[in-house]
């Protein structure tokens, strides 16, 4: 089965963290959750906590197989890491599985290959990836086959984009 890398800060969204991290698991994925240093633990935007398995600088990308970026506000602070950017980047760029629902796609914007993907995202996102260059879509999940990237738009959506992640593992 897959190693699947989640990366996460204070303010996750809960859902999109705990849903997309239980159909992977249940489908038989090992899912790491990464965050900064000195972190054991991160709070959602719903006041949930949630367990850190280890910090972005302790981690080897290429023991990885897909990267998992929940929505909330999280993914707006990961943006202005480059250890984070970089990390998305090389997955994008490395033909593993990207997964990114509601403000999870924001971090492509920092990695330069926006215009290159297809994607969905919350409702405020999807003008940024357009204005980076991106061709978006108001869908429940895109999945854009040439960079193996897969979103979803917002928590009524995780049904399908659960159903997608664990297919793409498959």
């Amino acid at each position: 089965m897959s190693k699947v890398a989640v990366i996460v800060t204070d303010l996750v969204e809960d859902i999109e963290l705990t849903a997309p991290k239980e159909a992977l698991e249940t489908a038989g994925h090992d899912v790491v959750v990464i965050s900064n240093e000195g972190t054991s633990q991160v709070t959602g935007k719903q006041g949930g906590t949630f367990a850190v398995d280890t910090t972005i600088d302790a981690i080897d990308p290429d023991q990885f197989d897909a990267l998992l970026i929940p929505g909330g506000f999280s993914p707006d602070q990961l943006r202005t890491d480059d250890r984070y950017v970089d990390l998305t980047k090389a997955f994008i760029t490395s033909d593993r599985p990207v997964f990114a629902i509601c403000h999870g796609p924001q971090l492509f914007i920092q990695t330069g290959l926006t215009d290159k993907l297809t994607l969905t995202a919350y409702d405020s996102v999807r003008p940024d990836l357009a204005y980076a260059g991106a061709t978006v879509k108001d869908e429940p999940v895109v999945i854009d086959e040439t960079y193996r990237v897969i979103t979803s738009r917002n928590p009524d959506d995780i049904p399908a984009f659960n159903q997608a992640i664990v297919d793409a593992l498959a």
